[in-house]
């Protein structure tokens, strides 16, 4: 939950696990592009920070949010350590919006059940723009850093 007025993207790197060896994934949708770019450099930056090599970060691109599902079970047949999905669903005028956030949401939690590896919710559901500009590099930080940092710490659980 975001919680007014506060950046929480900020981590102390000493307070993660260490992330070097470990083989990412990230599943980004192309819709709402000028959001989820935003998203998808935080998340990438945050892991290579953490001592992630860019060989071992691996980027799949989706049309939509809907998609990030079936893209983030594909790309878990990578040999990953974790998956990351990324994207941003603005709500409308129509239902559209409950429908589309509930199946990602659902797809990604049924994909925790089904693969031995975490897959992170990184999905913006905002009733606006300017909330997925808020949390996409804006004033309450950046949800691909959060999702970054939430895979190292979940792919350290085996370790």
């Amino acid at each position: 939950m975001t919680t007014k007025h506060k950046d929480l993207s900020y981590f102390n790197k000493n307070e993660i696990p260490n992330a070097k060896g470990l083989r990412f994934g990230i599943v980004v949708s192309k819709w709402n592009e000028e959001i989820t770019n935003k998203l998808y450099q935080g998340a990438h930056d945050t892991l290579i920070e953490c001592g992630v090599l860019t060989v071992d970060i691996i980027k799949y691109e989706v049309p939509g949010s809907f998609e990030i599902v079936f893209a983030a079970k594909k790309i878990a047949e990578k040999n990953l350590d974790a998956v990351i999905c990324l994207g941003s669903i603005i709500k409308g005028e129509t239902k559209h919006f409950d429908f589309i956030s509930q199946a990602v949401t659902n797809g990604i939690k049924d994909l925790n059940i089904l693969l031995d590896i975490p897959v992170i919710l990184g999905v913006l559901t905002d009733d606006n723009y300017q909330q997925s500009l808020d949390r996409s590099g804006g004033k309450y930080g950046n949800k691909g850093i959060e999702a970054a940092v939430t895979a190292i710490t979940m792919a350290n659980l085996d370790r």
